[in-house]
């Protein structure tokens, strides 16, 4: 399967790249202007329906009429000199709300001039209701609605439009105005993180091309990496679409940029793996023809690649069993992703060696010379010629990072994180004055029996008085009954910030025993509210947990196994990237629990950062150790063909590194996502150059061919063609 593809793909290269252009450029747009439709937002839609906080959220739509999509913002309105608000400023107010609810707001127009038929028209009326005035009397709180998904352009250009009429009505009247919460915070810190973001990821552009240049010294090597990946990724984004839009599953906001660098990253590895041995293969071969060495260099380094990406896959796929939607959601984004990126590595990229041959390096004159022995030479010396204390010195500093692990913790919240907006500045200034939850309430769903009676305000006094006295709680609203009398709300304003642990465990412990102990008899409680919703997460998370890692490992073992057909090999290799994973995992709880102070580490970090560290990672443990089993099949001390190996591989692993640690780095840039970042970079640094280019070697180097245990190479009679720059190591075990 591997040769056919890479061989009708370098038998016909200007066939394969024209198909590649075609659907590159065709999905690129369609999924652009598609992708907010197959997304969500909001976090309880992920929970499975028999948690509390999902049940809540089954009575809020089906009895108090609130929409999924709608997004809440808190409007602040005060005067100009900051005085109170006399009885006059009130009727102003209320008059000028009245007049913005009746308001119909229009969807401006993308800027970037994209289809408008396939975007999406959030043109609306919006809600407004008053909420409260400060027990100073300084400002009146009101709550502002929209509907849609917060994440689209489409709807944040829709509340900008509706905020300016807001500022400009209630500035009329000699008022100031603030906006916060949900979709205001989501719109000014995007505002606030565009340029970094722009820039973030124009510097790992440019890394990569200047990787490359450093590397190959050749125009095309430099810049072919980057073109061919952006054609197979927005391919890969519209199969995702694709996938989404025929079986109705929604992704989570973050799903489309993490697939962005997913392949941003790996696609760029596949090309260099490609690159590295074409040019290691010219060099053996100068008098060859360009396909036929294509077509040999794809089919090698083919089956590595493919077992790669299926690492990936599989490891992905584990994600399906998870209860946590937003886990199970983004496997199959990923695998679906990967998959495409698979089928490029496969045809896109051996037709453009095919194409270019040795115009792949020019202007370089490095193809036709000879290679010095550099650094890579020299580690794979070392490493051989010491493996016990290469392994030593990599399992003392992996066991160094992962001493962080002690005492670790998990976080749900990520507003100490985000940047300091106009947003953030509102929220504080209502925190001021009244409970930190005023703008995002915590609420009790109570529904009735089911013998059909309704249900009277009065039966819940007694609720809503024991709700009052929970330690924690700020203000406790007043009871409000769906119309058919069926079900009631009581909204409670926490003392602490709704994303904070202190609300979580409010929530967890006094507030849930609370309702448990006091909801009238025949009466069925449940407790809503982002608090209460990542309580329920992360009793999720917790179970994810557990059955995801021991799933995942067991099905890349499998993969190894089927690779490497040994034994022995898997199982090192599986040890390492555990290892490493532990170690990251650490360091990134010393520098975000222990060192910045943050409540814990992200609450997906450990899976996402396992996925990540461990399918990755083994990337690059696949291409070495493949490498490693290629050069002991050559007779002469297996030591000396791990130097070898190391030798050859290093330089593409080490590029390869860079390069995909670069792209997850871009992540840090959006303050939701920089622990991921940070993590998942120094991850893939630590699998590149320790793991897989020190401690694996190592331990090839102590164990020799018995490495491949039960079964050993088949050393080959004489040692091909292909490697003339070997360099012979004294002494190895064989």
């Amino acid at each position: 399967m591997i040769s056919a593809l890479t061989g009708y793909a370098t038998r016909n290269p200007w066939k394969v790249i024209l198909v590649w252009v075609v659907l590159g450029f065709t999905l690129t747009g369609v999924s652009g202007a598609l992708m907010y439709r197959v997304t969500q937002n909001q976090t309880g839609d992920f929970l499975p329906r028999s948690y509390d906080s999902a049940a809540a959220l089954r009575i809020a739509e089906d009895s108090f009429g609130v929409k999924p999509d709608a997004d809440a913002v808190t409007l602040l309105v005060a005067r100009t000199d900051g005085a109170p608000l006399g009885e006059g400023d009130q009727q102003r107010i209320a008059a000028t709300a009245e007049k913005l609810a009746r308001q119909r707001v229009a969807t401006p127009s993308a800027a970037d001039g994209a289809p408008a038929f396939l975007g999406e028209d959030y043109s609306q009326t919006p809600t407004l209701t008053p909420v409260m005035l400060a027990p100073d009397g300084r400002f009146q709180l009101l709550s502002a609605g929209l509907v849609g998904n917060a994440t689209d352009p489409a709807l944040q250009r829709t509340f900008k439009v509706f905020r300016d009429s807001a500022r400009t009505e209630f500035g009329a009247q000699g008022l100031r105005t603030g906006f916060t919460g949900g979709l205001a915070d989501m719109v000014d810190a995007t505002d606030a993180d565009g340029l970094t973001t722009k820039i973030s990821g124009t510097l790992v552009l440019a890394l990569i091309v200047l990787l490359n240049v450093l590397v190959f010294r050749g125009v095309l090597a430099a810049v072919l990496p980057l073109i061919a990946v952006t054609l197979i990724g927005g391919a890969a984004a519209g199969a995702v679409v694709g996938t989404a839009l025929l079986t109705g599953i929604k992704l989570d906001p973050s799903t489309p940029s993490l697939i962005q660098v997913v392949l941003l990253g790996i696609g760029t590895d596949y090309l260099i793996f490609l690159l590295f041995r074409f040019r290691e293969r010219l060099r053996a071969r100068p008098e060859a023809d360009r396909k036929e060495v294509a077509a040999e260099t794809a089919g090698r380094v083919g089956t590595a690649i493919t077992s790669a990406a299926l690492t990936i896959v599989a490891a992905f796929a584990t994600l399906g069993v998870a209860s946590f939607g937003q886990f199970r959601v983004l496997g199959p984004a990923i695998a679906v992703s990967v998959l495409v990126m698979l089928l490029g590595s496969l045809t896109l990229m051996p037709a453009l060696l095919a194409a270019c041959g040795r115009k792949m390096f020019w202007p370089s004159r490095a193809l036709h010379l000879e290679p010095r022995p550099g650094l890579a030479a020299r580690l794979g010396t070392l490493t051989s010629r010491r493996p016990v204390a290469a392994a030593l010195g990599s399992f003392a500093l992996l066991a160094l990072l992962a001493a962080g692990l002690i005492g670790i913790r998990m976080d749900y919240g990520f507003g100490a994180d985000g940047p300091k907006t106009a947003a953030t500045a509102t929220a504080a200034e209502i925190s001021r004055a009244l409970p930190a939850g005023v703008s995002d309430p915590t609420t009790v769903y109570v529904t009735a029996g089911a013998d059909g009676s309704a249900l009277d305000a009065g039966r819940l006094d007694g609720l809503g008085r024991a709700l009052g006295a929970v330690t924690g709680v700020g203000r406790v609203g007043a009871t409000t009954l769906a119309p058919d009398h069926r079900a009631a709300r009581i909204d409670l304003y926490l003392a602490a910030d709704p994303q904070s642990q202190q609300a979580r465990d409010v929530v967890a412990g006094p507030l849930r025993a609370a309702v448990a102990a006091h909801t009238p008899a025949g009466l069925t409680a449940h407790v809503g509210g982002t608090a209460a919703i990542f309580v329920d997460v992360a009793t999720a998370v917790d179970h994810d947990l557990r059955i995801v890692f021991p799933v995942a490992a067991a099905l890349i073992a499998l993969i190894l196994f089927m690779l490497l057909r040994s034994l022995l090999a898997p199982v090192v290799l599986l040890v390492s990237v555990g290892l490493c994973f532990a170690a990251t995992l650490g360091a990134s709880a010393l520098v975000f629990q222990h060192a910045a102070g943050r409540p814990g580490v992200a609450f997906t970090l450990p899976l996402v950062l396992f996925l990540f560290v461990v399918a990755l990672g083994t990337d690059y443990n696949i291409l070495i150790t493949d490498r490693i089993r290629e050069e002991m099949a050559h007779p002469g001390p297996a030591r000396a063909a791990v130097a070898r190996a190391v030798r050859h591989t290093a330089p593409a692993i080490a590029t390869a590194g860079l390069v995909l640690a670069g792209s997850f780095a871009t992540l840090g840039a959006t303050p939701a996502s920089r622990q991921v970042g940070f993590a998942t970079a120094l991850g893939i640094l630590l699998s590149a150059f320790l793991i897989s280019m020190v401690l694996v070697p190592a331990l090839a180097a102590l164990l020799g061919r018995s490495l491949w245990w039960p079964l050993r190479p088949c050393l080959a009679p004489e040692p091909v063609a292909a490697d003339r720059y070997r360099e012979p190591v004294s002494s190895g075990r064989q």
